[in-house]
């Protein structure tokens, strides 16, 4: 049986539902777990709902709990990464409040931007030490990295590390399913092929029995009917002719178009929720006592409910020889023909006891791909800060944002680095 290592296990809602796409497989229901956690409160509450996972699925897995992570590495044969380094507070409430400070606004700031960058720098060093442990104790393991900013955390590791590593999202199956519903045709009927980057990936095939579907989807905007909370992708596709698979709030802030200090009437027309991100975080942080007290002792039937996610499915095919097909964050070594070699690129793959095999995609249309580059750009420039230790890479990743170029002069935007470093203190390494 595999071992298979969960690297913040404390984030106890995202743990239980991995462990119960796990355990649901009949072949992986004697697994041994190994749960990793910096903060011990938080890992004992997991250890309890994974016993109570198991226990719901009649499975007999084997379950350990630590806060020492080389322990919890050792033999691995998997690695599920769901960290947040330096938290909500301070580093997330530093990463929106500075830049408010400039007037830049922000919705999430986990994947672009100067929040998305500072994310980056305080992560990719910590997702490196990890990947030193694992080429000591498991050199075969398969990492699988759930953590924003996703491509440039994956670009990292690629470039510095020799572990087999992919990126995991559930933007590109959730897009779909929520496409479906707009249109009104069953989501197991759909066939689509979808590649990019992360965040910014885009269906270039959305097919009913080989009918083309993109008609159907601009129909939902000839008749009004419109999500509110959806306004900015369908804007977006009108205007590139293909949908893209990551949400309106997140998408708004990778672009210049939409987040405009001097524009309150663009942020109502396309209900963009700025500050959604600490909005979300305040509110699961008022309810995880309670949260807590009901998973650890609530008297409810304990239901498990198979998730979107793919780690459970890459687990599986791996262990079983079961091919599935996952959409994956991975280097773009002769993948995406006309976006940067070794940035990192999301496109389907084959997995099965081979591992994950990614598929050549070939060229993307061409005003796609000149989209993407303008935030592979700030990837780029990111990984190479955070590899080089270099301070100017960080200037110029955020000179280069979108976002923040059409906010700010550069000035600002040297001073609003300068403040972020500052406020981030030890989260960050030294940087010259």
């Amino acid at each position: 049986m595999p071992k298979i290592t969960f690297i913040g296990a404390g984030s106890t809602v995202f743990a239980r539902n991995l462990l119960g796409d796990i355990l649901s497989f009949p072949e992986l229901a004697a697994a041994s777990i190994s749960l990793f956690d910096i903060d011990q409160e938080r890992l004992r509450t997991s250890e309890v709902v994974a016993h109570k996972v198991a226990q719901a699925l009649g499975a007999s897995p084997t379950i350990e709990a630590t806060t020492d992570r080389r322990r919890a590495l050792d033999g691995a044969d998997y690695a599920i990464c769901m960290i947040q380094v330096g938290g909500y507070k301070p580093s997330t409430v530093v990463d929106f409040e500075i830049p408010k400070k400039y007037g830049l606004r922000q919705t999430i700031a986990d994947t672009l931007g100067v929040g998305g960058i500072m994310r980056g720098l305080r992560t990719v060093p910590v997702l490196l030490d990890m990947c030193r442990d694992m080429e000591q104790l498991c050199p075969d393991v398969t990492f699988l990295q759930y953590v924003n900013p996703m491509a440039i955390n994956c670009w990292a590791i690629s470039r510095a590390s020799t572990i087999k590593t992919v990126g995991l999202c559930h933007s590109v199956q959730g897009t779909a399913d929520q496409l479906a519903r707009d249109i009104g045709v069953p989501l197991e009927e759909i066939d689509y092929r979808c590649a990019g980057i992360n965040h910014m990936a885009f269906y270039t095939r959305f097919e009913h029995k080989g009918q083309d579907l993109y008609p159907r989807i601009r129909q939902v905007m000839e008749e009004g009917r419109v999500p509110e909370w959806n306004r900015v992708r369908y804007e977006m596709f009108k205007r590139l002719g293909y949908f893209v698979t990551e949400s309106s709030e997140h998408f708004s802030e990778y672009v210049p178009w939409f987040i405009k200090r001097d524009r309150p009437d663009l942020i109502e027309r396309f209900n963009i929720p700025l500050d959604e991100y600490i909005t979300r975080c305040e509110s699961q942080i008022a309810g995880w006592e309670q949260l807590r007290a009901n998973l650890e002792t609530g008297d409810e039937p304990f239901e498990v409910k198979r998730s979107v996610e793919y780690g459970s499915r890459i687990i599986h095919a791996m262990e079983t020889g079961a091919p599935e097909v996952i959409y994956g964050n991975v280097a773009n070594h002769g993948l995406i023909d006309n976006l940067p070699e070794g940035c990192c690129v999301e496109v389907p793959c084959l997995v099965d006891r081979n591992g994950i095999q990614p598929t050549h995609v070939g060229t993307l249309p061409a005003h796609l791909a000149a989209l993407m580059q303008t935030n592979i750009n700030v990837q780029a420039l990111t990984v190479e800060a955070a590899l080089t230790g270099k301070r100017e890479h960080i200037y110029h990743a955020a000179m280069l944002d979108p976002h923040t170029a059409a906010e700010l002069d550069l000035d600002q935007i040297w001073g609003l680095v300068d403040d972020l470093i500052a406020a981030h203190g030890d989260w960050l390494p030294m940087y010259t």
